[in-house]
C-alpha cells in the first residue's frame, strides 16, 4: 500500500461564534490554510504510481476556489473549526479520488487531521 499527498493553501476568513464573546475565535479572522490530500492505493501497474498528481489538483482545486478569499461561516453548514473543514475535504473528494486523509493547518503550528475509520 502506498501513499501519496498534495498540498494547496488559500485565504480564509471565519468566526466561532459559538465561544464565548471574551475568546478571541469568537470574532472574525482569518487565516492562510495549508490542505493536505493523502490518496493511498495499490501501484496501477502500467504507471508505478497510486494516483496522478494533476487528478488530486483537478479534483482538490476547485474546492480551495471555493473557499479562497471567503468567509466560511457563509459556505460552511457547520461550525467553521479545522475539523470540519478537513471533513468537508473529504467528503468532497471521497468518491472521485482515493483520499485516504485530510490534513488541515490553520497556522504553521497547528495541524488537524481527518482520516476515517478503516
Amino acid at each position: 500500500m502506498w501513499t501519496v499527498s498534495k498540498e494547496f493553501r488559500f485565504d480564509a476568513a471565519h468566526s466561532l461564534p459559538h465561544l464565548p464573546v471574551s475568546h478571541k475565535c469568537h470574532r472574525l479572522h482569518g487565516h492562510t490554510y495549508t490542505v493536505r490530500v493523502h490518496c493511498c492505493g495499490d501501484l496501477i501497474p502500467d504507471k508505478s504510481w497510486v494516483i496522478d498528481y494533476s487528478e488530486i489538483k483537478d479534483a482538490v482545486q476547485p474546492l480551495v476556489d471555493e473557499l479562497d478569499h471567503r468567509n466560511l461561516n457563509e459556505i460552511l453548514t457547520v461550525t467553521t473549526t479545522a475539523e470540519n473543514l478537513a471533513f468537508w475535504f473529504w467528503s468532497r473528494l471521497n468518491g472521485k479520488i482515493p483520499v485516504s486523509r485530510v490534513d488541515v493547518h490553520e497556522t504553521t503550528g497547528t495541524c488537524c487531521t481527518y482520516m476515517p475509520e478503516r
